[in-house]
């Protein structure tokens, strides 16, 4: 069963990913004080997460923090190298922060872990998006399908008014 709004975000040991380096962090640490957008993909370096997705939180991110956000974050099931490596490519550092979820402990704790194992993939976060406020989730909104109608910039920023 999958987190729900009123919920406190669960607080497990993730890889906290920024232009200073990594560094072991627990949950609570990162989305536990203030407004947070929280977003969950699949995997970085994929077709969508990287055409389309995080692109768009990075250049709708000073938009997004003018509503009164504290800080954007990312985080996939992926180690904590190739997260900042996908951070890098991105051009994200200063306006995303990134959570590398490596074995899929968020992912579980929250309910939105995804087995893509038939695909060759293994076990993955859903796609989601969520507003956090002081470690509980204020709004949720998880994808149907492949798509980007829920979780991306722009309706994250519909939700924020």
């Amino acid at each position: 069963m999958s987190i729900a709004v009123g919920q406190r975000i669960p607080d497990v040991q993730v890889k906290l990913v920024d232009q200073y380096g990594t560094e072991q962090v627990g949950t609570a640490d990162v989305l536990g004080k203030g407004k947070v957008v929280l977003v969950g993909v699949p995997a970085a370096f994929s077709p969508t997460c990287s055409d389309a997705h995080l692109p768009g939180f990075v250049s709708r991110s000073e938009e997004i923090l003018s509503k009164g956000v504290d800080r954007i974050v990312f985080t996939a099931v992926n180690d904590a190298y190739v997260m900042a490596a996908w951070a890098r490519s991105q051009g994200a550092y200063g306006k995303v922060v990134f959570l590398a979820d490596g074995s899929a402990e968020l992912a579980k704790a929250m309910g939105l872990d995804l087995d893509l194992s038939g695909a060759g993939m293994g076990v993955r976060n859903k796609r989601y998006a969520a507003r956090i406020e002081d470690g509980v989730v204020t709004h949720l909104a998880v994808e149907d399908g492949t798509g980007l109608n829920v979780s991306s910039a722009e309706a994250v920023l519909s939700w924020l008014d």
